[in-house]
């Protein structure tokens, strides 16, 4: 498998995944603004998106969006319990986190970021967000991870989207719950190591 990258995007979370998992995979870096990945091929004709991540399968196929990704690729171990098993309760809480982190902190996100966005629509994101972060606080409370003691893919989703805080000086201490579960994520050896080859540390 290949995974079409770039350094600290949402594609850290398959990443993350496939580091998580030990699957054999290779990287092959994109620059967004360029649209040409490290070996120089036109990465809109590799994703007419023109987006990451893209996961290339060995048969050809190739797949996009984060929480099919890494659904997908928990599901080719399942017995590593990073998603449960498809059909029950607890996969759809699962996916009721992805969609979560999806559509209300990674989109949230993506107004803040654009230097042309305007201080008054940034200023309604950052408040939006605020919010999102302290429902996801909350629920944090008295767990090590989003579904409990056990790491899932939702927690390799928010823990990327989470780090973009940095990007717009948004300091996590205003949630202590949040701070802790961010690096506790970080503190596992196959989150440096995912962390490590994208070189965020």
């Amino acid at each position: 498998m290949k995974l079409y990258f770039t350094p600290g995007a949402c594609s850290l979370s398959p990443h993350i995944v496939l580091s998580e998992l030990g699957l054999p995979y290779t990287l092959e870096q994109v620059d967004l603004k360029t649209k040409l990945t490290a070996s120089g091929e036109d990465f809109n004709a590799i994703n007419a998106k023109s987006s990451v991540p893209v996961l290339e399968l060995d048969n050809c196929e190739r797949l996009t969006e984060s929480s099919a990704i890494i659904q997908y690729l928990a599901d080719q171990k399942p017995e590593t319990g990073l998603a449960p098993a498809n059909g029950t309760w607890e996969r759809v809480r699962l996916q009721e986190w992805l969609n979560f982190i999806s559509t209300e902190l990674h989109k949230t996100f993506g107004p803040i970021l654009m230097p042309d966005a305007g201080e008054q629509a940034s200023e309604f994101y950052l408040k939006k967000l605020k919010d999102k972060l302290g429902f996801v606080a909350d629920q944090l409370v008295g767990k090590a991870y989003l579904m409990g003691d056990q790491f899932s893919i939702a927690d390799a989703y928010l823990f990327t989207v989470l780090n973009w805080h940095k990007w717009i000086n948004l300091d996590l201490s205003a949630w202590p719950t949040l701070a802790d579960y961010q690096q506790r994520v970080a503190a596992r050896p196959r989150v440096q190591a995912a962390l490590q080859a994208e070189g965020l540390l």
